[in-house]
């Protein structure tokens, strides 16, 4: 049996061989617990929280409302939006006095400021169940504006909601203003009462100052010559 051979090819140093190509380099290890491969770097000036104060922090909230609310431009007599935000009707703890405010959304910036008085009506912006218009003097620019305001609602129902809250401040205020009057005028009638009594209590009796005997006859002598006189 005849054997056979095989040639031995002898490779020159750096040739590759093309049915075994070199392999690629082992991946680094991965890092453990212990390593820290997050890059510290240290804050350039420390921020300190600071308290925001909305000036409602002494204020009930009465309402809170999603809506969109617009002003009336006397000179170019159109309706300009005026921001879309948060409604609130807010009572103060201490006087008693009742907000409107409005707040845009993000930015906070004020759309509307005012007091609710007793004189205050809300009524139905025609043509849209969703819209109530009113009147106020209001302070969002920082100074009093007498402004027509409209305000749009999601729904019918929330915008009837808004109408009835303010209707029943207006009620309550117009009714306690009534009973302050009421009440100064019943305090004004007790203090003119008092004093008149006062007066004729430390008024002085008037009496005849007593007449001697000497003084009567000097008298009578007196009469007697003006009846000789005529």
């Amino acid at each position: 049996m005849a054997s056979s051979t095989q040639p031995i090819i002898q490779k020159k140093e750096g040739e590759e061989d093309d049915l075994n190509p070199p392999l690629p380099p082992p991946p680094p290890p991965p890092a453990t617990e212990d390593e820290n491969t997050v890059a510290e770097v240290a804050p350039i000036t420390e921020l300190q929280e600071v308290a925001v104060t909305t000036g409602e922090e002494n204020e009930d909230v009465l309402l809170d409302l999603k809506s969109k609310l617009y002003r009336f431009d006397k000179e170019g007599n159109q309706w300009k939006e005026r921001g879309v935000g948060t409604l609130k009707l807010l009572k103060h703890k201490e006087s008693g006095k009742f907000r409107l405010v409005m707040r845009q959304n993000k930015t906070l910036k004020i759309c509307a400021n005012h007091l609710v008085l007793p004189t205050m009506a809300v009524q139905e912006h025609h043509g849209n169940d969703k819209s109530c218009v009113w009147h106020a003097t209001d302070y969002a620019d920082g100074e009093l504006k007498e402004e027509t305001f409209c305000i749009r609602f999601a729904s019918v129902e929330i915008c009837k909601t808004f109408k009835e809250k303010i209707e029943e401040i207006t009620k309550y205020l117009a009714k306690d203003s009534g009973d302050s009057d009421e009440a100064t005028a019943a305090a004004n009638l007790l203090e003119n009462s008092s004093v008149e009594s006062k007066d004729q209590d430390e008024k002085p009796d008037v009496k005849e100052a007593p007449v001697s005997a000497k003084g009567k006859k000097d008298e009578n002598k007196q009469q007697d010559k003006l009846g000789e006189e005529k």
